[in-house]
């Protein structure tokens, strides 16, 4: 697949069609609760609210790698939901999104939960580590992490 294939969408939660917010939920659920097995509560509330960001790498056949942006009630950004495809894995998508999530959140501070093993990504973003490793609710290691 080259890169011409695939379009980075931005929309906020009142903008998201129905049909971009089920391909969002879709990939979302495939490699949170299907690949990883982690039966947790996907549909947080948080999805179509006004403030929420929501950007996406997709081509026509799905969406390939996403990523949210939450206003927490602290003033600070919170990021959550960075997935990519299993396909579509290695060809730098996160890191566009990340990007991208970090343009729109401009000299917002902002914090994430990493998943451990994939903490060394968001080190390379400006993350730091903040607190001790948690295990979430179904038993992955998280790590906070926060960016002034």
């Amino acid at each position: 697949m080259t890169k011409t294939e695939r379009t980075q969408r931005r929309a906020t939660g009142n903008e998201l069609s129905a049909e971009e917010l089920y391909r969002i939920l879709r990939l979302r659920v495939d490699v949170f609760v299907v690949e990883q097995k982690a039966a947790y509560p996907e549909l947080d509330g948080r999805d179509l609210t006004p403030s929420t960001v929501h950007l996406w790498s997709e081509t026509p056949e799905g969406v390939l790698a996403y990523v949210r942006v939450l206003d927490e009630p602290d003033g600070t950004a919170r990021i959550g939901r960075v997935v990519t495809a299993a396909p579509a894995r290695g060809q730098g998508l996160s890191r566009e999104l990340m990007e991208a999530a970090l343009t729109e959140i401009g000299d917002q501070p902002s914090v994430l939960d990493a998943q451990t093993q994939v903490a060394g990504f968001y080190t390379s973003l400006g993350y730091r580590v903040v607190g001790d490793e948690f295990m979430d609710d179904d038993g992955i290691p998280h790590v906070p992490m926060h960016r002034p």
